[in-house]
C-alpha cells in the first residue's frame, strides 16, 4: 500500500521511533505574534501519544 503523501511530508521519524512534527501558525500574520510566541513555535515537536497510531498507519509503519 501507499504512504499518504500528506503524512510523508509532514512528519519524521525520530532514532527511537518517536515521530517529530512542526508546530502550526507561522506561516503568516506575524505582526501581531509576540518574540517569545514566534521563536516557540519555530522548534519541532513530538505528536502526542493519542495520536501516534493514525500517523504510523498513515505513513504505513504498522
Amino acid at each position: 500500500m501507499k504512504t499518504k503523501s500528506s503524512a510523508k511530508k509532514r512528519f519524521k521519524l525520530t532514532g527511537s521511533g518517536k515521530i517529530k512534527r512542526k508546530h502550526a501558525f507561522k506561516s503568516h500574520i506575524l505582526t501581531k505574534k509576540s518574540k517569545k510566541r514566534k521563536l516557540a513555535l519555530t522548534h519541532s515537536g513530538l505528536v502526542h501519544k493519542a495520536d501516534v497510531n493514525s500517523i504510523k498507519d498513515q505513513l504505513r509503519l504498522i
